[in-house]
């Protein structure tokens, strides 16, 4: 496997038209990918090596566009972007593909979007890996307002905020739809309650860059679940976290301790 973008494939759900790609063994255990907010599934899983390193582990390998980013569709209302319902493209994709239940593995945003399936279709979800967001999946990570400006500005020189700035970069260097983006950057960051992650009761691992400052820490998330562990990846922060091979190795280490299958 090389680190190509693969071919993509389109199915409908909630009247938009979804992304997908579904690589590696198709006889292997399915592993879903939800990428990050701004990101795109081959920006996420494929260009940092995920689809080689799980490809070459044995897993069936899906990655979906969520809805505003990459080759999705791509509303410009804010009410489109509230996490159920991301995390039922999610469903719908494993339902498309006649997966009964999968390992759902989600970034950022997308850990959010996975913790909101394995919440709310608990009998679709084998274990969870969240990476690139700890407590602040409970407590917040901030205010995300002055990001939406920034992908509404006339120009990234226009933006001053810091944030700000680095994803309205990231969103011009993946051509995005800013618009789409603005909208779903106001509705899709719902909190879950203490009480929310004690509910998710599948085997989970939960990565963060050491120097991530938007996440917040795993330890004090995994605290919260019955059968988490916190993975603090050396080093990197909420950019680069994604691809690193310590990142890697504990994501393989936990699905051979957990069972693939």
């Amino acid at each position: 496997m090389n680190l190509d973008a693969p071919p993509f494939s389109r199915f409908v759900h909630d009247g938009l038209e979804l992304a997908y790609f579904d690589e590696g063994d198709p006889a292997g255990p399915p592993v879903l990918l939800i990428h990050g907010f701004a990101s795109t599934a081959s920006v996420n899983w494929v260009f940092p090596g995920w689809l080689k390193t799980l490809g070459e582990a044995g897993f069936r390998v899906i990655a979906i566009d969520n809805r505003g980013h990459g080759a999705s569709d791509k509303p410009h209302d804010p009410a489109a972007y509230r996490v159920p319902l991301m995390a039922g493209d999610a469903v719908a994709l494993l339902d498309h593909l006649g997966i009964p239940e999968a390992h759902v593995f989600g970034y950022s945003m997308g850990a959010r979007i996975a913790a909101f399936t394995a919440l709310l279709h608990p009998h679709r979800v084998r274990s969870v890996v969240f990476g690139g967001l700890g407590i602040g999946m409970v407590t917040g990570v901030g205010d995300w307002d002055p990001i939406a400006d920034a992908l509404l500005a006339p120009s990234l020189e226009a933006v001053t905020h810091e944030r700000g700035r680095m994803f309205r970069a990231f969103a011009d260097q993946t051509k995005s739809d800013r618009l789409a983006l603005a909208a779903c950057i106001r509705t899709s960051r719902d909190l879950l309650t203490a009480e929310d992650v004690a509910r998710i009761d599948v085997p989970a691992l939960i990565g963060v860059g050491t120097k991530d400052d938007i996440a917040g820490a795993p330890q004090p998330l995994a605290e919260l679940m019955p059968h988490a562990r916190a993975l603090d990846i050396p080093g990197r922060d909420h950019m680069l976290a994604v691809g690193d091979k310590v990142f890697k190795r504990a994501v393989l280490d936990f699905y051979a301790e957990i069972g693939g299958d």
